[in-house]
């Protein structure tokens, strides 16, 4: 019945103790150090004369020298004190017996005291093990309190002389003799001395480590802090990279086919061949406006969020689904016809969803629009956008058809098919590209609506890491 308490106090112990704890506070011996242990010797030096002025030191017989060398030596163990803690606290308990054996007198002066009381409290707030500090303080208070039991019996030996010759008890003015009363308050105050020391040490040690866990703490957070800055702003980086490899992309890819058209039908039908040379224009020009947008938002600080400053509310509209037809149109060329259609449950639900999210479907469109002209010998292509608002499973999607097949020799980056791809991963979608079993090549990629507001909201694509790339078309 008694080992479960007896268990219980010791684990208490080795827990406010920190018996298996690692940390531990290192240092090395500093100015502040040498400083501490000389201001100590001279406050020491003052407290000795003036007790020697008064008249209470005069039952010593040692030599003056002799006594200001045993506080000088007290107030030098102060300098190593946080060097070599444990050291220090043994030499100061020895310190204490040899000159309170000699010299008690210069033993129980205040200052050097100070200096046994500091030199333990030191010895548990520095000790690098928790351990070895137990077992040295452990044998520093037992051997103290053996010196007080062997002061007790020689009062008590006293007592007993004085007993014998004829001394009477009733003269003593309180329960117990002078003797045996100064031996038990002397007890009673060198616990709450040595006491007061060790546990004062250890919350200092509990305190230093507590202060240095949150400056670890700190530390990480920062660091953490910083990288989610620079994923931040590589994140950002990537995107208006992916952004403006589909402006160029799109926008070269219409001027070289309606440069070619106007080349050929120059001179047989200057009018359709003006018109063609006017979409040029129009392709070279608004290719010119997104390429400034976007490589003015790489030009512009960076906040905190690593998102530019003017982004994305300070730069111009991005396009959106409402631009799929005039894309459609951009397309449609001699040669090639380009149909749209958009389906949608309920009516208007395309126009309700995110501009992020529509932002990223004309992407999408774009980009396999441009494919199209580029590696297919398609004559025909369509785009679909179903946008599924009342299904089980709400879902938008862009599906872009055609009906050619590869050019020989016209393979391409694979570049635009991956940021096809990224795109989809940023959002979870769903990505089906390849051939048709008919003939033609398709790009379909479908999006979860469920968590997905409603409404104009304007966000960022983010790009996600291994994505899968597609093949080069």
């Amino acid at each position: 019945m008694t080992a479960e308490p007896a268990t219980t106090v010791r684990s208490r112990l080795a827990a406010f103790f920190a018996v298996d704890d690692p940390w531990f506070r290192g240092a090395e011996v500093s100015r502040w150090d040498v400083v501490v242990g000389v201001g100590t010797f001279g406050l020491s030096a003052v407290t000795f004369e003036m007790s020697r002025s008064m008249g209470a030191l005069e039952s010593i017989g040692e030599p003056v020298w002799l006594q200001y060398l045993a506080v000088a030596l007290g107030a030098l163990l102060l300098v190593g004190r946080r060097r070599w803690p444990l050291t220090v606290a043994v030499l100061a308990a020895l310190h204490m017996f040899v000159v309170g054996v000699t010299m008690p007198a210069v033993m129980g002066q205040l200052a050097l005291q100070i200096v046994y009381f500091v030199a333990i409290f030191s010895g548990v707030a520095w000790s690098r093990s928790r351990r070895d500090m137990l077992v040295v303080m452990g044998g520093v208070v037992l051997f103290m309190f053996v010196w007080l039991a062997w002061t007790f019996a020689i009062g008590s030996g006293i007592d007993s002389i004085r007993e014998s010759l004829g001394e009477d008890a009733s003269r003593r003015p309180g329960l117990v003799s002078p003797v045996a009363a100064s031996v038990v308050v002397t007890a009673v105050v060198n616990a709450l001395y040595f006491g007061g020391a060790i546990i004062g040490g250890q919350v200092a040690w509990r305190g230093a480590r507590q202060r240095a866990r949150l400056a670890d703490q700190a530390r990480t957070i920062g660091e953490q802090s910083a990288d989610l800055q620079q994923r931040a702003v590589l994140g950002e980086r990537l995107r208006i990279a992916r952004e403006l490899h589909d402006v160029v992309a799109h926008h070269v890819s219409v001027i070289g086919i309606q440069a070619a058209g106007a080349r050929r039908l120059l001179t047989r039908d200057p009018e359709a061949a003006a018109r063609a040379l006017a979409s040029v224009e129009g392709s070279s020009r608004e290719a010119v406006h997104q390429m400034r947008s976007l490589v003015g938002a790489l030009r512009e600080p960076t906040d905190a969020r690593g998102a530019g400053a003017g982004d994305p509310t300070h730069r111009a509209p991005e396009p959106g689904l409402g631009d799929l037809p005039a894309l459609v149109g951009e397309v449609s060329a001699p040669g090639l016809r380009v149909t749209y259609q958009l389906v949608e449950s309920p009516e208007g639900a395309a126009a309700a969803l995110p501009a992020a999210l529509g932002l990223s479907l004309y992407r999408i469109a774009q980009e396999a629009l441009t494919n199209v002209r580029r590696h297919s010998t398609a004559a025909n292509a369509s785009v679909v956008l179903r946008v599924e608002r009342s299904a089980r499973t709400p879902f938008v999607e862009v599906e872009v058809t055609d009906d050619g097949r590869p050019v020989p020799g016209s393979s391409g980056s694979g570049l635009g098919l991956l940021g096809v791809r990224e795109r989809a991963a940023s959002r979870r979608g769903q990505v089906d590209i390849g051939p048709r079993v008919g003939g033609g090549f398709r790009v379909r990629v479908r999006f979860p609506l469920q968590d997905v507001p409603t409404g104009d909201v304007v966000a960022q694509d983010e790009p996600a890491s291994g994505a899968a790339v597609g093949g080069p078309r």
